[in-house]
């Protein structure tokens, strides 16, 4: 009886991990719980941020800011869902966007969970699921 319980309350906290985190077009996103809200990650776990400088559907990171805010590259067979859609770069790669607005990771974010890149120059913005 004790281990059946005990199975059962393991199976609920899987269960329940589960209907929090969502993945999202194929894995490439997803959502992690930080600080009580639901963060959107890449298939690393790493945070993703926006960018107020960017108009809806444009990025405008390049050059240094692309390396200081790696874009989050779409695969080449990568389609638009739900909210997420795609924005074309002028090298021709793709980049996920979450309504409207392009998703960035930060190089000093060191492992899942980090969000120092939250604020920096009052721009950037950690993302959110809404």
């Amino acid at each position: 009886m004790k281990l059946a319980v005990t199975l059962g309350a393991v199976a609920l906290a899987l269960f329940a991990t589960a209907a929090i985190a969502e993945d999202y077009v194929g894995g490439a996103i997803k959502t992690m719980e930080i600080g009580g809200k639901q963060v959107l990650v890449g298939a690393n776990d790493m945070t993703l941020y926006t960018f107020d400088k960017d108009a809806a559907g444009v990025t405008n990171c390049y050059d240094k800011c692309a390396e200081n805010w790696p874009p989050a590259i779409a695969d080449a067979g990568a389609k638009a869902e739900g909210d997420f859609t795609l924005v074309d770069r002028t090298d021709g790669s793709k980049m996920w966007a979450y309504k409207g607005k392009p998703l960035y990771f930060w190089v000093k974010d060191e492992k899942p969970g980090d969000t120092t890149g939250d604020m920096v120059g009052e721009v950037w913005h950690t993302a959110y699921e809404e």
